[in-house]
């Protein structure tokens, strides 16, 4: 069997990181699907493809709340997390080869990194863009993507609308001010160990301290 492995949600700042693998026989599997890079496919067409691939396919997933990713990232970077996770979702499948979706600039080291939290044996294929050239990764991606959409919208039916959870998204950015402005505490949907946070904290407790001044 082969896999492929892809996450979504490695930036955002507010939800959760999805990390999935996709196990099948052969890339045969995904000949007459059209699997594409998540991001270059519509919400639709991404839960079309979800139903498919999970009737054709063993899928394992690890899902990484906000708060768990902060304590992580005082033993690790993010990029180690991640190669963690991947190798999770790997011996979950016990493949023959792994076709990873590389998060270091390096995909050679990153292969090493992953390899290193194996206790199975397993050939892995580590590139960049791996999402786009080998259809069994497209397949993670479009997993991953659509897992944690989901898990965003269980979060948004909790907490209102708070957008991708993207830094670059202004929704995100006004649900995180306007959170902190009433509460004087980030969520605990939010990545408080993330630059993005930390920044409008210190804003924030600055222009408070204008006030008095």
């Amino acid at each position: 069997m082969i896999c492929g492995v892809d996450e979504a949600g490695k930036g955002s700042v507010l939800g959760p990181m999805v990390v999935a693998a996709v196990g099948a026989q052969s890339a045969d599997v995904f000949s007459d699907l059209g699997v594409k890079d998540s991001k270059d496919l519509t919400q639709k067409e991404r839960e079309r493809l979800f139903s498919l691939i999970k009737k054709r396919c063993r899928i394992a997933m690890v899902v990484i709340p906000a708060e768990e990713i902060d304590a992580i990232r005082r033993e690790m970077t993010m990029n180690a997390c991640v190669a963690r996770a991947h190798a999770q979702v790997i011996e979950k499948l016990a493949p023959a080869t792994a076709y990873i979706d590389a998060c270091d600039v390096n995909p050679f080291r990153y292969a090493q990194t992953v390899r290193s939290h194996l206790t199975v044996p397993c050939e892995l294929v580590s590139e960049h863009h791996a999402d786009s050239t080998y259809p069994v990764v497209s397949a993670a991606s479009i997993v991953a993507k659509v897992t944690r959409d989901r898990e965003i919208t269980k979060i948004s039916k909790k907490f209102g609308e708070i957008g991708s959870g993207y830094p670059s998204d202004p929704i995100t950015i006004a649900y995180l001010s306007t959170y902190i402005d009433e509460h004087r505490a980030p969520p605990p949907i939010a990545r408080k160990s993330w630059k993005t946070v930390i920044v409008m904290l210190a804003k924030k407790s600055q222009s408070s301290l204008s006030a008095f001044l």
